[in-house]
């Protein structure tokens, strides 16, 4: 293997590697995740939901409607909180 090619080839795996960090929640989502509405805490959500949210992070209450985390497939709805279970779509407020 030349100079270039390994170059070449370790220029390629750190491209990969920044986009998949930077692909975001929605990337790591993957088919054993699903977003739940209303189970984060304040600051906590995974990304946009709505008006209020504009990515990680942005959520100002608790367990606001609108604002999703990730959570293993299944466990959504099951999950407590002082204002009801998970929810799979936006909570109105």
């Amino acid at each position: 293997m030349t100079r270039r090619s390994m170059t070449l080839a370790l220029a390629g795996s750190l491209a990969s590697a920044l986009a998949l960090a930077t692909a975001g929640p929605a990337a790591a989502q993957g088919a054993e995740k699903e977003k739940c509405y209303g189970v984060a805490l304040k600051g906590q959500n995974d990304c946009a939901a709505g008006p209020g949210t504009t990515c990680s992070g942005t959520s100002t209450v608790d367990y606001q409607g609108n604002a999703w985390k990730l959570v293993p497939k299944g466990t959504c709805t099951s999950i407590k909180t002082p204002k009801g279970t998970g929810s799979l779509t936006p909570i109105a407020s």
